[in-house]
């Protein structure tokens, strides 16, 4: 009796499966967001008619507010508001600034690049930083491993707004080196970068040092050195590689962390960006621009997140057939 040789198991689509699910869960999260911003900022004292006719010293007539809720449709029903403000986001209709009288879209973009190029220019820096910080450590014995850890402890536990006051005290009113406000161009870049940075820099660094100690254990760093590598290469090559998987992964939360600090900075520097953008808009209550501005930053960091989950099935082969 002859027997059919039993098919393969089918593989998984791996691939579908993972892009399906990251689709799927970025769009929960543009939903849960607009919805939280949504009835958030209407827990804000005040009248959005106002800011549609200039603001509360505006000293508008009860029949000029009637007429700016009319036509805006904030006379409606609270249901009908969001349901109505879902489908314009569906379309990417984020509509019309109350305050600017301009649309939302247009806000968005003359904004957005600044708050991009401070962002990536910041997490640039402050992985610069968490390797030399990192690498120094563990290579400059138990002095340099102390100070790197003071180092890395006192970076973190810095404020914002307090490391880019005592920037600018130093390096613009006391040298005279930098400008205090961000102006155009790489100077006017520095000091903001630098005060966005240097927080970050030392929780990466705290990361990548302890990684790189377990790494220089481990058993592939003995053969590599068993083959006759270099220090330098084995740490560069080796250890400095199993360590940042762990960075890699912390820098999708790092990305969407130097976002929502950009409010602080932009505003001590006075320089324009979405951070500043949102924080005007709050104030007097233009709530178009607070949602458009809100989903702009969440969509970026849900991008940011699947870059950095793709870079870390790239550089962590153990995860790309999962």
């Amino acid at each position: 009796m002859t027997t059919l040789a039993s098919a393969p198991p089918r593989r998984p689509l791996g691939a579908l499966t993972w892009v399906g699910s990251r689709l799927a869960g970025a769009l929960f999260v543009l939903w849960a967001v607009a919805t939280l911003i949504f009835f958030g900022i209407r827990l804000i004292p005040g009248d959005p008619a106002e800011a549609i006719l200039g603001g509360p010293g505006s000293r508008a007539t009860p029949e000029a507010l009637a007429q700016a809720r009319a036509e805006f449709g904030l006379d409606q029903p609270l249901l009908t508001q969001y349901l109505h403000e879902l489908g314009r986001l569906a379309s990417f209709d984020f509509g019309t600034s109350y305050a600017l009288k301009v649309p939302v879209a247009q806000v968005l973009l003359d904004g957005l690049g600044n708050t991009l190029v401070l962002a990536i220019a910041s997490l640039a820096v402050a992985w610069l930083l968490a390797i030399a910080l990192a690498l120094w450590a563990t290579r400059g014995g138990r002095v340099a491993g102390a100070v790197s850890t003071v180092l890395e402890i006192v970076a973190a536990a810095v404020p914002n707004f307090w490391l880019g006051t005592i920037l600018i005290l130093v390096f613009s009113v006391a040298l005279g080196w930098l400008p205090a406000i961000s102006t155009p161009g790489i100077p006017g870049l520095v000091l903001p970068v630098l005060t966005l940075a240097v927080p970050l820099a030392g929780f990466l660094g705290q990361l990548m040092r302890e990684s790189v100690l377990n790494a220089l254990d481990a058993p592939f760093v003995v053969s590599a050195r068993a083959r006759g590598e270099s220090e330098t290469g084995v740490r560069l090559i080796h250890a400095l590689r199993h360590a940042a998987l762990p960075a890699i992964s912390l820098s999708g939360w790092a990305f969407g962390s130097l976002i929502s600090s950009a409010v602080v900075v932009e505003t001590v520097f006075a320089r324009p960006g979405l951070g500043r953008t949102l924080l005007n808009a709050v104030l007097i209550r233009d709530v178009p621009v607070v949602i458009g501005v809100v989903m702009v930053v969440a969509l970026v960091y849900i991008v940011v997140t699947i870059a950095t989950d793709l870079a870390d099935r790239i550089a962590d082969p153990r995860l790309r057939g999962r």
